[in-house]
């Protein structure tokens, strides 16, 4: 096999050389059976599928944007407003399909306190879906 050689000369080292005979043989078998089977992939079969009707995607709901700077001045997507109107504007918000999302960006010097009362006014009007935008420095 691999210790010998075919002269009888007492040399027993082993053979050197890699016999690729048998790798050629199988990548030859494996060449042809991708040919004969390659065919087959490709073939389509016509079949007469049911119709299906889905529900359609939902709606991506309305973002309102809701600012409050280090004064303690409210702007509603960017166009300022005052506290007394802000309920009023969550309640009218609040009758669309589907429910916006409000965004609150709050500087970071602004009170706690004002910003908790924005946050109550939004959730006793109607506005469920509150989420806080930061900055990530």
């Amino acid at each position: 096999m691999a210790f010998g050689g075919f002269n009888d000369n007492n040399n027993q080292a082993p053979m050197a050389e890699i016999n690729v005979t048998p790798m050629v043989d199988v990548m030859l078998v494996l060449l042809v059976i991708f040919i004969i089977t390659a065919p087959l992939f490709t073939h389509a079969i016509k079949l007469d599928l049911p119709d299906a009707k889905s529900a359609a995607a939902p709606e991506k709901p309305e973002t309102i944007t809701l600012a409050i700077n280090a004064e303690g001045k409210l702007f509603w997507n960017n166009a300022e407003i005052s506290q007394p109107e802000l309920a009023g504007r969550f309640a009218i918000a609040a009758q669309k399909k589907p429910l916006p999302e409000l965004h609150l960006r709050a500087d970071k010097s602004t009170r706690y306190e004002l910003i908790a009362k924005v946050m109550a006014d939004a959730q006793n009007n109607g506005m469920t879906k509150i989420g806080f935008v930061t900055n990530t420095n």
